[in-house]
């Protein structure tokens, strides 16, 4: 049996691990081509995960927020266009989205009027700004919602259809 880690500052990989109560030999066991060596790099930040052992260790950790985790801050590529985004509640993410649309919603026809000449003037791009906000709040809250249904599922609060 392993032992316990003491380690302040955990890391959301080792985080997930021990919360599924696994020592890092039975994650490695579970994951199987990553191994308890690997993990601890990991895991003290040695390394950075490579992607697919990210998709690993969300599927053998049931954690669906290690993806967006991963790709917000660790992938140049994510972190530039992926938003960052945790597990909430059901019914707070459906809130957070039924605003932003409805914010949206106010912005549409002003986006319409700045888009119809195919560029954004001096003059329009205050509002062309707080509109793109209203999209990346929009985009925030699908990525909350992406994660709940898949830790959903995990947790069989997902129920399948008939």
């Amino acid at each position: 049996m392993g032992k316990r880690s003491t380690r302040e500052n955990k890391n959301i990989y080792q985080l997930s691990r021990e919360g599924q109560g696994l020592t890092r030999e039975a994650a490695s066991e579970r994951m199987i081509y990553i191994s308890p060596e690997r993990i601890e790099k990991i895991e003290s930040g040695k390394v950075i995960p490579h992607p697919d052992e990210v998709l690993t260790m969300e599927t053998g950790y049931q954690n669906p927020e290690l993806c967006n985790y991963y790709c917000t801050h660790e992938c140049p590529i994510g972190m530039k266009y992926v938003p960052e985004a945790s597990l909430k509640d059901f019914a707070q993410i459906t809130v957070e989205i039924l605003a932003a649309l409805n914010a949206m919603e106010k912005e549409k026809n002003r986006l319409i009027e700045i888009s119809v000449d195919g560029r954004v003037n001096d003059y329009e791009r205050k509002d062309f700004d707080g509109i793109l906000e209203k999209i990346n709040a929009i985009d925030r809250s699908i990525q909350g919602m992406r994660i709940w249904v898949e830790h959903a599922a995990n947790t069989g609060k997902l129920d399948e259809a008939e």
